[in-house]
């Protein structure tokens, strides 16, 4: 009896969490708060009190509790010069990283979103980019561990610019065991900021996998006549060719209407975006809220049914403002994949079950 008793009462690890999670949940909260803390303290160190507590929007009083609770765990050390990470710390934050994961249910919902956006994978990490700025590294070190694992020798892997691919390229380590790896903008550049643009991003990660690579020097919104004269050049033509050959594309996803606007886009062709209900945007084209393509850039580079071609595509964007430029970009694109956060994450449930329903 007392055998039988036992091999019933042996639960899944993902169920007990789930019965933590609805019988305790404040202890679900509490311990996401104090690993976050010790996160940002060990992506910050040294960092002082009042830094860390505007770093997470939470009040000092909490943050001075929660900091004496670490010290006297030996997780933390504090000196004149800030708070700084123990050994002990840094291996709790290691062990603790795909615990927090099962804790607050991801796993679970990767599967609902894939399963609703018909998608080939969904990762999701845990936070909220809008108010951590921590969780946008989180998603550049998801989005590059994946990648890593893909990649092999004599692959050639493109990327668009932006804030959330220049994380992804920071979070990407020396490698040195594959070769003939090049790396190309997959898109013209765009605004002002030389940091992001995908040409700067093409050659730093090119660098960081030992590989090479190619630049394509060409401006946002030119005329038809110009773009078909520069694809004519040898070497705009090089670089559009290898960009088709990608056997790796990483991109970004933007609001439409502010990714019109970054582009320089006329007033006339915004309004007509806003008229026709445009919600999303990628590689410079604007989906609708039912994912049809309202318009497209004439920027050369990767288009919409190129990337989906790619045997392996990953988007990558978070925070509740992008909840629905995801759905529309992403949705039936079933050999895609998403990289995004939970704050994105829970928005994107909300919207799709209702529709459900």
């Amino acid at each position: 009896m007392m055998g039988q008793l036992k091999t019933k009462g042996v639960f899944e690890l993902q169920e007990i969490l789930e019965l933590q999670r609805k019988i305790v949940p404040e202890l679900v909260n509490t311990l996401d708060k104090r690993y976050n803390i010790l996160l940002t303290i060990y992506h910050n160190q040294p960092i002082g009190r009042r830094v860390l507590s505007d770093k997470l929007n939470i009040g000092e009083r909490s943050v001075r509790t929660e900091i004496g609770f670490l010290k006297d765990q030996g997780l933390i050390d504090i000196n004149t010069a800030g708070m700084t990470v123990t050994s002990d710390g840094v291996e709790l934050i290691i062990k603790l990283k795909d615990f927090i994961h099962e804790i607050k249910g991801l796993s679970h919902m990767e599967e609902k979103i894939k399963s609703l956006l018909n998608l080939k994978k969904v990762i999701i990490v845990p936070g909220d980019v809008e108010e951590n700025s921590l969780v946008l590294k989180d998603l550049g070190k998801a989005c590059a561990n994946y990648v890593k694992d893909v990649l092999e020798d004599n692959s050639i892997v493109a990327l668009t610019g932006g804030s959330t691919l220049k994380e992804v390229v920071e979070a990407f380590p020396k490698i040195t065991n594959l070769s003939n790896i090049q790396v190309v903008p997959a898109r013209g550049g765009m605004g002002k900021k030389v940091e992001t643009q995908a040409n700067t991003l093409a050659a730093t990660l090119a660098k960081k996998l030992n590989g090479t690579y190619k630049m394509l020097h060409i401006s946002e919104n030119l005329s038809l006549d110009i773009v078909d004269t520069l694809l004519k050049e040898e070497a705009v033509k090089a670089v559009i060719d290898a960009i088709h050959k990608a056997d790796v594309l990483m991109y970004g996803i933007g609001n439409a209407v502010q990714m019109a606007r970054k582009r320089g886009v006329p007033e006339k062709e915004i309004d007509n975006l806003i008229n026709n209900g445009a919600v999303g945007e990628a590689f410079g084209c604007y989906f609708s809220r039912d994912s049809k393509i309202i318009s497209e850039a004439t920027t050369i580079g990767i288009k919409i049914n190129e990337a989906k071609k790619i045997k392996t595509h990953i988007a990558v964007a978070g925070g509740k403002n992008k909840v629905e430029s995801i759905i529309a970009t992403e949705f039936n694109d079933f050999t895609g994949v998403l990289v995004t956060d939970e704050a994105a994450a829970n928005g994107i449930l909300d919207i799709l079950e209702n529709r459900i329903q």
